[in-house]
């Protein structure tokens, strides 16, 4: 078995350099960990992953520099806790984002968001997809996560007996982002999963091996979409049957008076040792669990005001809440060169070049950077974007990044407004106080 084999890439495992050393990734159901859990990892991290892992965009958690022999022992650790690699990685489901933590009608989402994560992680029915496959449950539309997903589901609507999403499908970002179309609104909860198997069922059987979804909207369009989903659906959508799942939902209402405590993790690369520090605090003040944000941070949510501010207290007190420059900017940062074959850019080190660099009116504004055109740290979802979009040689001959910068307005995704720039032209254009505009 070769490390790039299919097995390998379904059981959450990529091969991370020529060295040899592989990154695997471990799905958290909404992204959020029990304390327990949290010191398992930390456990792992500190056996076999040199002390430390990285938080990602999409609420999951990974272990860079392992050694092949490891992964035996690191699978079995995650099972003890309730986790598993499985479908991270590869043509299957992934990871079920959740990313409005805490926030509007999370209750609700994480609870379907689980759901789906135990109908669709390591089903053998929905492994072997042309390539992956996202998808993902928010509270509301305020993040706008719902744009990038495979299939992206929003709360709509919500009683005392029954929750209704907004279903949108064939969302992506990498080389060519599209924004995802809205399939069907306000689906009701026990739809929901008959649904999603339809458009997989649609994908696994029309899609191109190695292309999402959103190239297979892109070649037979939008209505043709629509009727091979409708072909795969067991009923046509009126006429499925209400399963009763649902029916015993109440409005979700506010855990805590107190508001989220959020720790800010730059470049979401965390100490096992602090993992381990942050999962000790959380059982004994944040209802004994903590939470991965959209944004790579750890979030808390004490049971009231009195416990948050002593979680506060002792937050400072160790060190997570220190006012750093590093700390003061909402900043996505995916490893890029530093541990990702395909990265093309130091992304850490250029977003600390970055941020000593933005004017104070561009510093409440929210930043990304993506050391390759994939867009792992969602780009086109900030306020400002920063892509490697290729090397290229100096007079020198060495070989430097160009990049693209993007901006977001309104509800869509962010849109270029410079382009092939290399580090100090991307840091003279983003240097200039006020909004950056397309060129004329």
């Amino acid at each position: 078995m070769t490390i790039d084999d299919t097995r390998l890439r379904l059981d959450g495992i990529y091969k991370q350099n020529d060295q040899g050393q592989l990154m695997l990734r471990a799905k958290i159901p909404a992204g959020v960990l029990s304390s327990e859990q949290a010191n398992k990892l930390a456990e792992l991290a500190d056996r076999h992953a040199g002390g430390r892992v990285h938080l990602t965009t999409r609420g999951s958690i990974e272990f860079h520099d392992l050694d092949a022999t490891a992964l035996p022992e690191v699978t079995r650790g995650l099972a003890a806790v309730g986790l598993t690699s499985r479908g991270a990685c590869g043509g299957a489901v992934r990871g079920i984002s959740c990313s409005s933590t805490f926030g509007d009608n999370f209750d609700q989402a994480q609870s379907l968001a689980r759901r789906l994560h135990r109908h669709f992680a390591g089903n053998p029915y929905f492994e072997g997809l042309p390539k992956k496959f996202k998808i993902s449950v928010d509270g509301s539309y305020r993040r706008s996560r719902h744009l990038i997903q495979d299939v992206g589901l929003v709360v709509s609507s919500l009683t005392a007996s029954r929750a209704g999403y907004d279903l949108w499908i064939a969302g992506g970002l990498g080389r060519e982002p599209q924004a995802a179309i809205l399939y069907r609104e306000a689906v009701p909860e026990p739809q929901v999963i008959p649904v999603i198997e339809a458009v997989i069922r649609a994908y696994r059987n029309h899609g191109e091996k190695g292309k999402r979804l959103k190239h297979l909207l892109n070649r037979v369009g939008e209505a043709e979409l629509r009727r091979l989903i409708g072909e795969e659906s067991a009923a046509p959508p009126e006429e499925q049957i209400d399963n009763g799942l649902g029916q015993t939902l109440s409005p979700p209402s506010s855990a805590s008076a107190a508001a989220p405590v959020t720790v800010p993790v730059f470049a979401g690369e965390l100490a096992s040792r602090d993992l381990r520090a942050l999962g000790e605090l959380a059982g004994r003040l944040s209802l004994g669990v903590l939470a991965l944000t959209a944004d790579q941070d750890i979030a808390f949510l004490p049971p009231d005001r009195a416990t948050a501010e002593q979680l506060k207290l002792e937050l400072a007190a160790a060190g997570f809440l220190n006012d750093a420059p590093e700390q003061r900017v909402v900043f996505r940062i995916c490893p890029g060169s530093h541990e990702c074959r395909m990265g093309l850019a130091p992304t850490r080190d250029i977003a600390r070049e970055i941020i000593a660099a933005l004017p104070e009116d561009k510093r409440e504004a929210t930043w990304a950077i993506s050391g390759c055109p994939n867009s792992c740290s969602q780009p086109q979802l900030a306020d400002y974007g920063i892509i490697a979009r290729k090397l290229t040689r100096n007079e020198d001959g060495d070989r430097s990044p160009r990049f693209e910068l993007t901006r977001r307005n309104g509800d869509g995704l962010g849109e270029a407004v410079a382009v092939d720039l290399d580090l100090a032209q991307l840091k003279g254009v983003i240097g200039q106080p006020g909004e950056n505009r397309p060129p004329a």
